[in-house]
């Protein structure tokens, strides 16, 4: 399952790769055993896309934007959290205590360096996120981490995703580990109740794509009326 559309997001994030209005593509599927699969159907999805634009508009691209399209190799490469953050530090970046856990926008760029001269790939997977700074709804594994992914293209992440918690039970006590209210969510955890398949998915917004397909530095250049914090109109 699969949709594209509009997404509203009340974030006050002033920048270069958010906005509050942009288009996004959601995809779902289910009787998975692992967000491996998940991983691997967007990759396939990623270099289906970039040979056809290639194919169609690469000259243009090219002329306009001085940037020649790659069509990046299958599997991309995947690397775990704890990996991840041992190779920055090595590189004298070390993640300060607003990103405990994870990558932030610096380190992200040095792991894309990292990746591109030793892999030569533009793409990368980071996986086993730490369930404390992931949601709720991510399937845990015993030691801690979540099956969950972000997808770094050129050194910014462009999609989040998971395998979702489908047990209903295992899904409630992971929401009040949250502090998250049960009768908040009551909507939510009724879909549950009577059985779900294991599932999982991701969300991928086009604008921070497209930015970094062209080599551009904003996502205002690639919106046609580009909406944020301080902009509603025209």
């Amino acid at each position: 399952m699969f949709e594209i559309g509009p997404v509203f997001r009340a974030n006050p994030s002033f920048t270069s790769r958010h906005d509050t209005e942009f288009t996004s593509v959601d995809a779902e599927i289910s009787w998975i055993d692992s967000h491996e699969e998940i991983m691997s159907l967007e990759e396939r999805w990623l270099v289906f896309i970039l040979k056809n634009v290639k194919e169609k508009f690469g000259d243009e691209i090219l002329a306009q934007f001085g940037i020649d399209v790659k069509i990046p190799s299958i599997p991309f490469p995947r690397i775990e959290m704890s990996q991840a953050l041992d190779i920055v530090a090595s590189m004298n970046h070390f993640i300060s205590e607003e990103y405990e856990g994870e990558l932030d926008p610096e380190g992200e760029h040095i792991l894309y360096e990292y990746v591109k001269n030793k892999l030569n790939h533009e793409f990368m997977f980071i996986t086993g996120y730490p369930k404390k700074i992931r949601p709720f709804y991510h399937m845990c594994n015993p030691d801690g981490t979540t099956r969950s992914f972000d997808l770094l293209y050129k050194g910014t992440e462009i999609t989040t995703g998971a395998q979702r918690e489908h047990r209903y039970e295992i899904l409630k006590s992971q929401a009040v580990e949250k502090n998250i209210s049960l009768d908040s969510i009551e909507f939510y955890l009724n879909f549950f109740l009577y059985g779900m398949p294991p599932h999982g998915g991701y969300g991928f917004g086009l604008t921070r794509m497209l930015m970094l397909m062209l080599g551009l530095k904003n996502v205002r250049e690639v919106t046609y009326i580009y909406r944020g914090p301080n902009r509603l109109f025209p």
